[in-house]
């Protein structure tokens, strides 16, 4: 049974009938779109009072398929009234009538904006908060809000910062294919079925359109069968009528391992712009989507080669958008961590120690990590994987790799360089080469202090090897509970490889493989609207070639 619904939710549920599928019998994500978007705008006007029309419908993630003669239950609810706007969260679960097995589909935010009646002006009204669930959404509302208003301008600084190393991302791989056999160009004359109860298109109609040639643009490259993942963002930049011509542009702008973006544009004209070609730009979106090949095997996609200044654009963009999509998993939702931390047991030290540091080199070791930030002795990286986001950082450091080792390798030294590190203290030392800290880090987005109980795991070259290493992982110590001045966090996969370059030289590379109460520090930096990892970085390499093998020479 469903739960009680809220003053400002809307469930929908429909039975999945073969007109609804796609041609493998799954649910068309263009008519789930539709569906989504209706219920969001009933959500909308049952809190508002009066009509609304989409502003937009942003961070939509597709988690799983729906088949024909399945269930699926769509939940709209408001998250937070500003002055004239609202936030629609929504979430669509999937249920098996057979076995009763739900599952979730697809979660996604709609901005509505309320209409006035006449020359009255519109103020909403804030939205009941009954659960400390709600609360948590209304004040994440506002973030998403912020990155929401911010979007473009990140865009344009990533954008203009990415000009300055464009040859180092295109030549980390050679590109196999060009975009020019991915165009699409298709047509629609706007009926009143089309339209919606204020008598304008239906935003969710135009969301359908749009993934139908989007679907069609992706599959002239993989040559498979695409699935939508995720969108951005459909923004409508202004409304169409019954009788008007919309017209859809679809291109590949680059691919990602298994992902691939599309653009899609839509442009609208009545009669006499139709004549005079001259159309009104009413709607933009970014599509990413997986494809599998008549095996059901998932496709790795060939990298793109830019030939054009427009396909340089347009790869470029994909690349900053892919970046702030990154940023913005934060944001989109607060989900309570599922711990994965390992009991600690003295008498497994070896094992737990030894798959520490083999954890750390197999991050390293993967495939797919894309640069996002080339400074001239730093390098980020991201690696986006299907339910984590892991980030890299190397390090040029003027200074041998076994001073770097002997400074990285004391987690008690780290709150001198690292300002998210407010304290650190061995609470155990197991041997030689493995002790277990108890670290407290700074407070991020309002919330309360993070505290952690990590096992650091070191190792210095051995044979060939000129590789020093230093991994850390989150193990559970009874001695060290969880206290309620601190929200007990999580690291999974994180630590230094350490590699001499000469005797005065040596690469450091951070690696960290983010839990969902990590991310929270890097989203920012990731996502385009922080500089904090550059600022972290440069603080490290200057700590450590300040540094002596003594001790330190000067940290400021």
């Amino acid at each position: 049974m469903e739960s009680m619904v809220a003053p400002s939710e809307v469930l929908m549920s429909q039975a999945i009938q073969p007109a609804h599928a796609d041609s493998r019998g799954e649910l068309s994500a263009g008519q789930l779109l539709k569906w989504m978007d209706t219920t969001a705008c009933l959500a909308a006007e049952k809190h508002a009072g009066i009509s609304c029309v989409t502003a937009s419908m942003d961070d939509i993630l597709f988690e799983d398929t729906a088949r024909i003669g399945q269930i699926i239950t769509i939940r709209a609810k408001v998250t937070r009234a500003f002055s004239t706007s609202m936030e629609i969260s929504i979430k669509v679960i999937v249920q098996d009538k057979f076995t009763g097995i739900q599952k979730l589909l697809c979660v996604a935010f709609s901005t509505f904006v309320a209409k006035p009646v006449g020359k009255e002006k519109v103020h909403l009204k804030p939205v009941p908060l009954q659960t400390e669930q709600e609360q948590v959404e209304h004040n994440l509302a506002s973030e998403r809000r912020k990155v929401r208003l911010q979007h473009e301008n990140t865009f344009n600084n990533i954008m203009k910062e990415s000009s300055r190393f464009s040859d180092s991302i295109c030549n980390e791989e050679e590109g196999t294919a060009t975009t020019m056999g991915t165009s699409v160009q298709s047509i629609e004359l706007v009926l009143p079925p089309h339209a919606n109860h204020h008598g304008n298109t239906f935003g969710g109609q135009i969301m359908a359109w749009m993934e139908t040639v989007a679907t069609i643009s992706a599959s002239r490259l993989c040559h498979g069968h695409p699935f939508l993942k995720s969108v951005d963002m459909f923004k409508f930049r202004g409304p169409s009528t019954v009788g008007d011509r919309l017209v859809f542009s679809a291109i590949v702008n680059n691919t990602f391992q298994n992902s691939v973006e599309v653009g899609v544009r839509v442009e609208a004209f009545d009669c006499q712009e139709w004549a005079e070609g001259q159309g009104r730009h009413i709607n933009s979106a970014f599509l990413i989507y997986n494809a599998v090949d008549d095996q059901e095997k998932l496709i790795t996609f060939p990298r793109i080669q830019p030939i054009s200044k427009d396909d340089f654009r347009r790869y470029q963009g994909a690349i900053a958008r892919r970046r702030i999509r990154l940023g913005r998993k934060y944001v989109i939702s607060h989900k309570k961590e599922v711990p994965l931390s390992a009991q600690w047991d003295i008498s497994k030290k070896g094992s737990l120690s030894n798959t520490n540091v083999e954890a750390l080199k197999n991050l390293a070791s993967k495939s797919g990590w894309e640069i996002t930030t080339t400074l001239e002795k730093i390098k980020i990286y991201t690696l986006e994987e299907q339910d984590a986001i892991s980030v890299k950082v190397e390090k040029l450091v003027g200074s041998p790799a076994h001073i770097a080792y002997h400074l990285l390798s004391d987690l008690t030294k780290r709150p001198l360089w690292d300002p998210h590190y407010i304290s650190c203290e061995v609470i155990d030392q197991v041997s030689e080469d493995d002790q277990i800290y108890y670290i407290t880090c700074s407070v991020v987005n309002g919330d309360k202090p993070k505290d952690f109980v990590v096992l650091v795991s070191r190792r210095k070259p051995i044979k060939d090897n000129n590789t020093y290493t230093v991994a850390l992982r989150s193990v559970v110590l009874p001695s060290v509970p969880s206290s309620p001045q601190y929200i007990r966090s999580e690291v999974i996969c994180a630590g230094f490889l350490i590699q001499a370059v000469d005797s005065n030289s040596c690469t450091v590379t951070y690696l960290n493989q983010m839990s969902d109460s990590i991310l929270p520090y890097f989203a920012g930096n990731i996502g385009g609207w922080s500089k904090s990892i550059e600022e972290a970085a440069a603080s490290c390499i200057k700590f450590i070639e300040n540094a002596t093998p003594d001790g330190l020479k000067s940290v400021l």
